[in-house]
């Protein structure tokens, strides 16, 4: 499987937005292997998610895997690999909380980003069955913020404050304690 080229902020794509998937476009070998590669890139850059138009592809399908010795976000709680298509947020409550992000879009810079405690997510797997979960704390921020990039949006666009911008060596030495 190769690994694929993650845009970086600047690239139009990024902020483009991105299209719905047929059911017809998801049984593609095509869409499959599209699949299977983004997977593969997100792994190899220990991401913990990524959405196409990271990888210059205009369609709603993220990837989200959160294991527990991922080195840019330890001591997390595992997720196991989701893929959903078409993802939408259809409730969430009212409460936030602060977390740092990152971006495979955006390296070495980390930002302090409300996010929504709990969210409930509707989509397709990747073979078109129509899943519905609630998701709560990381899993719910790392949800959120990959649906953001199927809209144009990343966690820069979140942050409330500019002053928490840190890049990721002075985030490790000064802000993750």
């Amino acid at each position: 499987m190769p690994l694929l080229e993650i845009a970086r902020l600047g690239h139009p794509k990024i902020r483009s937005g991105a299209e719905l998937v047929s059911v017809e476009q998801l049984q593609s070998s095509a869409v499959q292997q599209f699949i299977d590669d983004m997977v593969e890139t997100m792994r190899d850059a220990n991401g913990v998610g990524i959405a196409a138009p990271q990888v210059q592809v205009s369609q709603q399908i993220i990837a989200i895997e959160v294991s527990a010795d991922n080195p840019r976000y330890p001591n997390q709680s595992a997720v196991p690999l989701t893929v959903l298509i078409n993802p939408k947020i259809i409730q969430h409550v009212e409460e936030t909380e602060n977390g740092w992000e990152g971006c495979l879009s955006v390296p070495d810079l980390r930002g302090l980003v409300p996010r929504w405690k709990q969210v409930n997510v509707e989509g397709l797997d990747r073979h078109g069955k129509l899943v519905q979960f609630e998701a709560q704390g990381f899993h719910a921020r790392v949800i959120q913020h990959e649906v953001d990039h199927l809209h144009g949006q990343v966690f820069l666009d979140r942050l409330p404050d500019l002053k928490t911008l840190t890049h990721l060596r002075e985030y490790e030495q000064y802000w993750n304690r």
